[in-house]
């Protein structure tokens, strides 16, 4: 039950949307028992954000969280930095150095109507 949300203060085009959902779904995968198959992606773009106290230049956050039991080996968010970051910067018009990702991961998480 992996989901990744971007919030951008950029404007994310039906294009972009589409470039950026495929490259999260390969990055998931990265993720031990995890891929696209159950993959949701929530795009959030024109948010107002401030980086650095200024809102000059266009940022972006990315949050992954997944349903997991175990902890997440720190590789793989490494990795799926990698993957996401040159992606999200070239796409969006973003500078790297304005782009964060946070990573979590939850033992509890409900779909049709039960936890699992």
């Amino acid at each position: 039950m992996p989901v990744i949300k971007t919030h951008t203060s950029a404007t994310i085009s039906l294009e972009h949307r589409e470039t950026l959902k495929a490259v999260y779904g390969e990055a998931i995968a990265t993720v031990p028992g995890k891929s696209e198959q159950w993959l949701m992606c929530l795009f959030d773009d024109k948010v107002p954000m401030y980086f650095a106290g200024s809102d000059a230049a266009p940022c972006a956050l990315i949050e992954v969280s997944v349903y997991a039991r175990n902890e997440i080996a720190d590789d793989v968010w490494e990795r799926m930095t990698e993957l996401i970051t040159p992606v999200v910067a070239d796409t969006l018009g973003i500078d790297p150095a304005h782009i964060y990702i946070s990573y979590g991961s939850t033992p509890n998480f409900g779909w049709n109507g039960a936890n699992f």
